[in-house]
């Protein structure tokens, strides 16, 4: 056992005893640190906190600008259309002032003619049968007509 004591107090075994306990305080602090790393802080929180307040407190602010700039670009191209309406209609107006396009525009649209002409006016056959059907109806009395409608809405229903 002398060996063994001499062993004990030696200086290497000393350094050596003194060198395992001191990696196992590292290792252990070591593990401790990253226990806490991983836990959330204090300030951690805090931030999260105030982060959450900032989004919650300029959520409707973002809303409302976003949905105002979305109507004030609804509004420019409403503008931009009464422009071009506009225009469209200072158009059609100096067109009017000239003469021979009110000329044109009566005699197209009025079936006017200019003395010493003769005018033509084409009719469809199709709707001339359609008026002469129609005709029928208007020669009769109106109860008659009036008794025609109950009796096709009474077939209708069988």
């Amino acid at each position: 056992m002398a060996v063994k004591d001499r062993d004990r107090f030696s200086t290497a075994t000393r350094l050596k005893l003194l060198g395992e306990q001191t990696a196992a305080r590292v290792y252990r602090s070591q593990t401790k640190r990253q226990a806490r790393r991983s836990r959330l802080t204090g300030r951690a929180a805090l931030l999260a906190l105030v982060l959450c307040s900032l989004i919650v407190a300029l959520a409707y602010p973002i809303r409302q600008y976003v949905s105002q700039r979305a109507e004030i670009s609804d509004l420019e191209r409403q503008q931009e259309q009464a422009r071009q309406r506009v225009e469209q209609l200072r158009d059609l107006k100096a067109r009017w002032q000239d003469d021979s396009y009110a000329e044109q525009q009566i005699r197209q649209r009025l079936h006017y003619v200019m003395p010493g002409e003769t005018g033509y006016i084409v009719i469809d056959p199709d709707a001339a049968k359609q008026s002469r059907a129609e005709l029928g109806a208007a020669d009769r009395p109106w109860y008659a007509n009036v008794w025609d409608g109950v009796d096709k809405s009474d077939a209708s229903d069988q």
